[in-house]
C-alpha cells in the first residue's frame, strides 16, 4: 500500500512539475510553447500555456496574441462557452485590433451546426426539423466578418458558411409552417412562409414558403394576395408553377 501512495505522489509530483515549467519562461518562449502544442494538436496543453502566459505577463505582445490564439485552442477542445467568452472579451477590449475579423470569425465557428452523430445519421434523422439553436448567432457572426472586413482572409468561408446556414434556417421555417398548414393554422403558416421570403432571399426554401402561402391565403379567402403570392410564384418557379396548374387545391404536402 506505501509503495502505490508513494508511486502515486511521485507522478503526481511529476505532473505538477510539468505544468510548473510549461508556465515558466519569458513571455516569447511561453508563446512559443503553447503555439507548438496548438500545431501539435495539444490543445489543453496550449490552453495552459496561453492562461499561464495571461496571468504573468498581461500586458505583453505574446499576451495579446495569446488571446486570439486561446479562444481557438478553446474552441478545437470543445469548450464552447470559454471560447465564446474569450472572443466576446476580445471584441469588446480591442474594437480596432487589426485581427478582430479573426475573433468574430472562431465565434462563428463555436456556434457552427454540428453535423448529424452516429444514431441520427443511423435512424436518417432531419436535423432542419429541430430547433436550429445556435444557428442564428453563427450566422450573425459570419456576417460581421463578411459585411465588416470584406477582405479578410475569412470573409469567403464565412460566406460560405452564411449560405449553408440561411438555407438551414430558411428550410426549418419551413417545417414549422408545414406543421401550422397540417393542422388548419392558416394565418401562422402564412406568416412563416412570408418571413421566409423577407429574411432568406436565395433560399431553396422560397419556392416552398410561396407555396404555402398560396394556399394560406385562399383557405382564408383573401383571393388578391393569394393571386399575388401564386404571380411570384410562377414568375420565379415556371416549372413548379405549371405543375400545380392541374390541382384544384394547393396542397402541396
Amino acid at each position: 500500500m506505501l509503495a502505490v501512495v508513494l508511486a502515486s505522489a511521485t507522478v503526481a509530483g511529476c505532473f505538477n512539475t510539468r505544468d510548473e515549467q510549461m508556465g515558466m519562461g519569458s513571455p516569447d518562449v511561453l508563446y512559443q510553447r503553447a503555439s507548438e502544442a496548438l500545431a501539435g494538436g495539444n490543445y489543453e496543453g496550449a490552453i495552459r500555456v496561453y492562461e499561464a502566459l495571461e496571468a504573468r505577463f498581461p500586458f505583453s505582445d505574446g499576451a495579446r496574441q495569446a488571446r486570439l490564439d486561446l479562444m481557438y485552442a478553446y474552441y478545437r477542445q470543445g469548450k464552447k462557452e470559454e471560447a465564446v467568452d474569450a472572443a466576446d472579451t476580445f471584441i469588446r477590449e480591442n474594437p480596432t485590433h487589426p485581427r478582430i475579423d479573426y475573433a468574430y470569425y472562431v465565434k462563428g465557428l463555436v456556434y457552427f451546426e454540428r453535423d448529424p452523430n452516429f444514431l441520427e445519421r443511423w435512424f436518417d434523422v432531419d436535423l432542419t426539423e429541430r430547433p436550429p439553436q445556435d444557428a442564428r448567432q453563427s450566422f450573425d457572426a459570419f456576417a460581421r466578418v463578411v459585411t465588416q472586413f470584406p477582405r479578410s482572409e475569412y470573409a469567403p468561408d464565412s460566406r460560405q458558411r452564411m449560405i449553408y446556414l440561411r438555407n438551414r434556417l430558411a428550410e426549418y421555417e419551413i417545417n414549422v409552417a408545414d406543421y401550422y398548414l397540417r393542422r388548419g393554422a392558416w394565418v401562422a403558416a402564412a406568416a412563416r412562409g412570408r418571413y421566409v421570403i423577407e429574411n432568406y432571399d436565395g433560399a431553396p426554401a422560397v419556392r416552398d414558403a410561396l407555396e404555402i402561402m398560396v394556399e394560406s391565403y385562399r383557405q382564408l379567402g383573401l383571393e388578391d394576395l393569394a393571386s399575388q403570392s401564386a404571380s411570384v410564384l410562377a414568375a420565379n418557379f415556371p416549372e413548379r408553377a405549371r405543375q400545380l396548374e392541374d390541382k384544384p387545391w394547393w396542397r402541396f404536402w
